[in-house]
């Protein structure tokens, strides 16, 4: 019998915009065994996130990006720079919503004037993802739902599918039914979740996810196990409350994303 492929979830970082607890920026490794690794979402402070623990950026065959804020986005110019400068040669694949082409190079643009069109040894590949659609990138199937958070482009609930796992990651979303149909029979639900017993304060954007207990987002025999990301130093004890153990063949590595480790 062949034995089961493994996934490895490493939470390089799980902070909000603005460094609370000492957090970096949304940055999830995925490491199918066997396969490359690809990240879901890359915030401004990915690149530092991942050498911090080692992990090889130019390894990384694609980027999967749930919305265009800055905190989930605005890494790939870092990441895109350095892989040239490491000679990198196999081509990155980025898969965001609509829109995600021309604010990638307008971000390169405005950082590092010209790069967006600096010849390259590797190709930098972007395919846009609509809500209520599927692609298939870097041996990995991404689908996507609407979320509810304004980002100037559709934010995206994705699902993702690779070495016979499945992934689902709400990204940044007030509460919709959405979630519950991203996350059905999923081997794990990563969810962004940023208060607990607290009112959300006033802001231009809906508050990230409340904290729900599993039941409230699908029913029991359809519930994968979730891990809440996104805590500021408000945010008490809620990765130890809610990361339960994920399905066989799906490894969580500690999360990671500030330097007092859990």
């Amino acid at each position: 019998m062949t034995p089961p492929t493994t996934l490895t979830v490493t939470f390089a970082g799980s902070g909000d915009a603005f460094g609370s607890g000492g957090r970096y920026q949304a940055c999830i490794h995925l490491r199918p065994q066997g396969g490359s690794p690809v990240l879901l979402d890359c915030g401004a402070t990915s690149l530092s996130a991942l050498k911090r623990l080692g992990l090889d950026p130019g390894e990384i065959g694609a980027v999967f990006v749930s919305h265009l804020h800055g905190d989930h986005f605005a890494g790939l110019p870092f990441l895109i720079l350095d892989a040239q400068f490491a000679r990198r040669t196999a081509p990155l694949t980025v898969t965001g919503p609509p829109g995600t082409a021309r604010r990638l190079a307008d971000t390169m643009e405005c950082l590092f004037p010209g790069s967006s069109t600096t010849p390259r040894r590797f190709a930098v590949d972007v395919t846009e993802l609509a809500p209520g659609t599927a692609v298939a990138v870097c041996g990995t199937t991404a689908r996507a739902w609407q979320a509810d958070h304004p980002s100037g482009a559709p934010a995206l609930i994705l699902r993702l599918d690779l070495a016979g796992k499945t992934i689902a990651y709400t990204g940044d979303t007030a509460w919709t039914p959405a979630i519950a149909d991203a996350a059905a029979h999923a081997d794990l639900l990563i969810a962004e979740a940023y208060y607990q017993d607290k009112s959300p304060t006033t802001c231009s954007c809906p508050p990230s996810t409340p904290i729900l207990e599993p039941s409230a987002a699908a029913p029991a025999s359809s519930s994968p196990s979730p891990t809440a990301t996104r805590q500021p130093s408000t945010f008490h004890n809620s990765h130890s409350t809610l990361a339960a153990g994920p399905r066989p063949g799906v490894l969580i590595e500690a999360d990671c994303g500030t330097a007092g480790t859990r």
